[in-house]
Formats: C-alpha cells, sequence, structure tokens
C-alpha cells in the first residue's frame, strides 16, 4: 500500500476536466466514497519497486456553487473576504481550518486551491456553501467537485545524475537545460503528468488528477531510473 501524507499551483483550464477519460475518477465526492467503500485499488508495484512514498503539497479543484453569484452580497456575508473588482474579477475567501484559498466568479464557478487533500478541499467548498445559504442566498446542494491538479514531492533518497538521465530517457519526454533550470523535465503519458527531477534525488509531480495518479507516477519513474541503472 502506498504511504502519503495529506498535510496540492494556478488552477488549471476548466476544459480540463472534460477531456478527461470518462471512469476517471474526477469528482472528490465520488472518490472519497469509493475509498469508504474499497472499490479504490492502489496500483501493484512495479518490477519490485516499493510502494510510492509521497506527500501531497497543493490540491486544486473547481466546482459551481450556481448559474450566477452577488459577489457584493457575497462579500459582506463571509468576513474577511477579499472583492476589489477592478484588480479581479474573483472574490477570495481564506480559510484558516482547513488552509485554502476559495476563490469565487460571478458565473457561479468556484476554484478551491491550497488545500492538502481531497478530504480538505470538500470540507472547504461545503463550509463555504453553508455560509453563504445561511444568508440566504441560493447555491447549489452539494455540487460536483472536480480536481483540476494534484502537487506532490517525494524523495528518491539518493543523488542522481540528470545529464545521464537526458540522454538515457530522452525521446523527446525529457527535458534538461541546466543553464535555464536546475530540474530535469520528464513528462509521463499514463498517468498523464509532469515528474521535475532535481540531482538531489527529490521531485515534484504535478498535473495528478488523484494520490494513485502521482503514486504510479513515483513507481514508474523509480522503476525505469533503476531498470536503467541510474538509481540504486
Amino acid at each position: 500500500m502506498a504511504r502519503h501524507e495529506t498535510t496540492g499551483s494556478a488552477p488549471a483550464d476548466w476544459s480540463a476536466a472534460r477531456n478527461r477519460p470518462s471512469g476517471c475518477p474526477n469528482y472528490i465526492t465520488d472518490y472519497l466514497r469509493r475509498v469508504e467503500a474499497g472499490a479504490v485499488r492502489h496500483a501493484p508495484a512495479l518490477g519490485g519497486v516499493p510502494s510510492a512514498n509521497y506527500k501531497i503539497e497543493n490540491v486544486v479543484a473547481s466546482t459551481s456553487l450556481g448559474k450566477e453569484l452577488d459577489l457584493q452580497a457575497i462579500a459582506l456575508v463571509l468576513g474577511g473576504a477579499e472583492y476589489e473588482p477592478e484588480q479581479f474579477p474573483g472574490l477570495i475567501y481564506r480559510l484558516k481550518e482547513p488552509k485554502t484559498a476559495i476563490l469565487l466568479f460571478r458565473s457561479g464557478k468556484v476554484v478551491c486551491t491550497g488545500a492538502k487533500s481531497l478530504e480538505h478541499v470538500k470540507t472547504a467548498i461545503d463550509l463555504v456553501a453553508k455560509q453563504i445559504g445561511a444568508a440566504g442566498i441560493p447555491v447549489n446542494k452539494n455540487p460536483e467537485i472536480v480536481v483540476q491538479n494534484i502537487v506532490a514531492t517525494s524523495d528518491l533518497a539518493a543523488q542522481i545524475d540528470l545529464n545521464a538521465i537526458a540522454i538515457s530517457l530522452g525521446g523527446g519526454k525529457v527535458e534538461y537545460e541546466p543553464e535555464q533550470f536546475p530540474g530535469l523535465v520528464y513528462r509521463i503519458d499514463e498517468p498523464k503528468v509532469v515528474v521535475l527531477l532535481f540531482g538531489s534525488g527529490k521531485l515534484v509531480c504535478t498535473g495528478a488528477r488523484t494520490p494513485a495518479d502521482v503514486e504510479k507516477a513515483v513507481e514508474k519513474i523509480t522503476a525505469e531510473l533503476k531498470a536503467a541503472g541510474l538509481l540504486h
């Protein structure tokens, strides 16, 4: 089983959710129900590689609370909310627990960022929706929440030679220009994520839609490096 800490960058394009293959658990509520029911299984380790150890840093998710929101009225309801439409079209509301930022737009669209787990995303959006609804402002109940991006970190526990990796694992999947950026950019097709590798052995995975995507990506890159003799 994977070990990960649920202690996740800018919102992705709204069209990303529509382009996701059917059957993929983008909707947080559905995903959490499947986890509780034991329907979500982690993929087996690849080639004897231990299950991935990673930490979720940020989950970005989106939803809709209605056809149109009166942001001026909502700004009065949510104490401490930031709403300066001449500078930014959305209302920003920061929660201390769970520590997240909620962006609300007049169109009804909502973005949650800064969460450390899928559970935190749902909790934050539910809290804001309840506060707005309690003030008599109509909002959707139990909105479908779509994960746009999960950012996670991991550590391969050994230093790695990025030049050797760029040569061995090239083929259009690798970008390495150390004079511009100290890390190596490695694109994985399945799951469709981008992994940033650093010489220290630390890595950042971005573009994932579920924790299982992160686990698969870390296991895949670990297995490929071991197979190439670049990680011992």
